[in-house]
């Protein structure tokens, strides 16, 4: 059990977690933010804030960018035919050539507008090792919905299940 001290408090961080779960589980089975606040005898508001905190907003674009990516055309293919905005997909192999080809200033200038480009879209999915999607969330300042396939670091192409990556784009969009 993970305890926190808070002050003259101590928090468990398990009994959080179970309450939140109970919370989020008794929403999707249908019942009103009140419903919920009265059978566990919370403040309504309590389920109001923990939505907002966790919600996703459903954005006009959306950019998704991933590496290493083993069955990239599949990947490229499937998002086109989704409607995705961006796609900027590389392999392990593309990714250090990118690196190779340009050097000192341009290789940042390249990066720097890589990354304005993809910032400029309302929602982004990371394809990428569980720091990598970290990265990206500290690097454009806003929300970043990660889509792992492998712990940090990843030094070889990865097989991306496209049935599990559409659902997750269309769960964005909708």
């Amino acid at each position: 059990m993970e305890l926190i001290r808070l002050g003259e408090k101590i928090i468990s961080r398990r009994k959080i977690d179970q309450a939140v779960n109970k919370i989020l589980s008794l929403r999707m089975k249908g019942m009103s933010q009140t419903e919920v606040a009265q059978r566990l005898e919370i403040d309504r508001t309590l389920v109001c804030r923990l939505e907002n905190l966790g919600e996703l907003r459903k954005g006009r674009s959306l950019a998704v960018v991933g590496f290493p990516v083993l069955n990239k055309k599949e990947v490229e293919e499937a998002l086109e035919q989704e409607g995705v905005d961006l796609v900027f997909i590389m392999s392990e192999k593309e990714r250090w050539q990118f690196v190779k080809q340009k050097s000192g200033v341009d290789l940042f200038d390249s990066i720097m507008e890589q990354i304005a480009r993809v910032h400029a879209y309302d929602q982004v999915i990371v394809i990428g090792s569980n720091q990598r999607i970290k990265v990206f969330e500290a690097v454009l300042d806003k929300e970043v919905i990660g889509f792992e396939i492998g712990e940090s670091p990843i030094r070889e192409d990865k097989v991306v299940k496209i049935a599990d990556l559409m659902k997750l784009v269309r769960a964005v969009k909708e």
